[in-house]
């Protein structure tokens, strides 16, 4: 059990919930797809079982990636994104088609990885500083005293802030004929004169701490713990610190070039800073941010997030079925789209790919594929490909059950949604069942003889329903209105007689 629980601390992933509570928990805010939701639930336990193998087994065991099939707002991001947030594993969603061969203009393949390390990066930084919040409290405390009240700092502090010895350039270490120019730097510290410290110590044994300025200093430091300074404005002095990448050269697309030789600059400039008057509430916040970032230690946090990127990481890909090559299309396209699955091959498969916090390898990366695949099927997809995702599921098109379902079950039902967004304005928002159950029945039906958008469509339905009371609802503060089949006859009905209308508005 020792090594168990070494191997879930040196993996960064704690022992989680069994296939059957990650049901219920997706459950709670995704209807039906009970299919989906045990393939995921058995990947994310597997997970959890690979690290109470022996390390020699252990790393032979490799993610059984899933390739979801259904038309598009039947849960299929849904239920990725929920999982990641059950296990708290960095997650990303992509689009196949943004992605280019090598060689053509657009996103190359790797950059994905290089994405979902950023995110683990800035999730395992959050936790850090969440936990030095409290350590640091004290320290923004005692910048804004000095702030309010400029010279009111204890002799330590005036002394760190005391001028630096001097620096001298002297001349040229190599000779002036030299090929090779640098210069020789001397610290000057003349014997006859006191150092800048002993001058400081000196200069405070002289003159004691103002028994008046430190007491009207702790007298502002109990006001600002009361909150009655909120208010004052200060003058201060935002830094912001460059951030440059040693992998320039190694960039892969315009844009990360740029941010490079953007911050390549800021670092030879010293970083941007500038002066702003704000209230102490907002000097608050922005002493707090830079406190906590000189306090945290990027490299431990690359170091974490590495960790959970190449354990625990799930990267989303949805229209996969878009760059899948089928009979019938151009066949410069086909070998284009061909080319962007070779390219994404390697990275399922298990590839190391350079990111600006370390090498990241993808061998134990969990990747979930979707697609609606109405017009090519998975077999279009290229052989080794489709090797690489080995569990298929098909997602079932949602039904007026299951639309009735998902307007009032999940946490986030959008009746509940609407009733406290009207809540807001003094308006008592009930949706009667009636009212439930025909929207849920116009949904079903215009999807059937429409495009098939799946839940979304209900999105478009309460809003056109709600749009006239959402736009007056400033006139009905303090009333309760009650949403009934009748009323939404009436603002639909005119919408569903017109095949024409009901394309284009609902």
């Amino acid at each position: 059990m020792a090594l168990e629980d070494q191997n879930k601390e040196q993996l960064g992933i704690p022992d989680g919930l069994t296939p059957a509570q990650i049901v219920e928990k997706l459950d709670s805010y995704i209807i039906g797809q009970q299919k989906a939701k045990r393939f995921v639930a058995v990947a994310l336990r597997n997970r959890q079982r690979r690290i109470k193998l022996p390390a020699e087994i252990r790393d032979e065991v490799a993610p059984k990636n899933i390739l979801m099939m259904g038309p598009t707002g039947v849960g299929k991001t849904e239920i990725a994104r929920r999982l990641a947030k059950l296990c708290g594993a960095p997650f990303l969603k992509v689009e196949a088609t943004k992605y280019t061969e090598v060689g053509y203009v657009g996103r190359d393949v790797e950059s994905m990885v290089r994405d979902l390390m950023a995110v683990g990066y800035n999730m395992v930084k959050a936790e850090m500083q969440e936990k030095l919040r409290e350590k640091c409290i004290p320290m923004v405390e005692d910048q804004l005293l000095d702030l309010l009240l400029p010279g009111s700092s204890s002799g330590k502090k005036r002394r760190e802030a005391a001028p630096k010895r001097d620096v001298r350039v002297l001349g040229n270490i190599f000779g002036e004929s030299s090929p090779v120019q640098g210069s020789l730097i001397q610290v000057d510290i003349p014997k006859e004169n006191p150092s800048a410290e002993s001058q400081g110590e000196e200069q405070e044994k002289q003159t004691p701490p103002n028994e008046e300025m430190t007491s009207t200093r702790e007298k502002f430091r109990e006001m600002l713990r009361e909150g009655k300074l909120e208010d004052r404005t200060v003058e201060i002095t935002v830094h912001r610190q460059p951030s440059f990448s040693m992998n320039m050269m190694g960039a892969s697309s315009p844009e990360e070039l740029e941010e490079s030789i953007n911050g390549l600059q800021e670092l030879l400039s010293g970083g941007r800073s500038k002066k702003r008057t704000v209230t102490v509430r907002e000097a608050r916040q922005i002493l707090m941010a830079e406190t906590l970032e000189r306090n945290t230690d990027s490299d431990k946090a690359a170091e974490e997030a590495k960790k959970r990127v190449e354990q625990s990481g799930i990267i989303f890909i949805d229209e996969i079925d878009k760059i899948a090559t089928h009979g019938g299309e151009d066949g410069r396209q086909a070998v284009s789209r061909e080319g962007v699955q070779r390219d994404i091959l390697p990275i399922v498969e298990g590839s190391d790919v350079n990111t600006k916090w370390g090498v990241v390898n993808t061998t134990h990366i969990l990747f979930i594929g979707a697609g609606a695949f109405s017009v090519s099927a998975p077999s279009d997809l290229i052989p080794e490909l489709q090797g690489r995702f080995p569990l298929r599921v098909e997602l079932e098109p949602l039904k007026k059950a299951d639309f009735k379902r998902i307007l009032t079950e999940p946490k986030n039902a959008l009746v509940r949604q609407y009733e406290a967004l009207l809540a807001t304005e003094g308006v008592t928002l009930k949706f009667a069942d009636e009212a439930i159950e025909r929207m849920s029945f116009i949904a079903e039906d215009v999807n059937s003889h429409s495009e098939n958008i799946g839940a979304r469509r209900l999105h478009t339905i309460m809003e056109t329903v709600l749009e006239e009371l959402s736009f007056d609802a400033d006139r009905h503060a303090g009333e309760t209105i009650t949403i009934d089949s009748k009323y939404v006859d009436e603002k639909l009905g005119g919408i569903m007689q017109n095949q024409n209308l009901e394309r284009y508005i609902l």
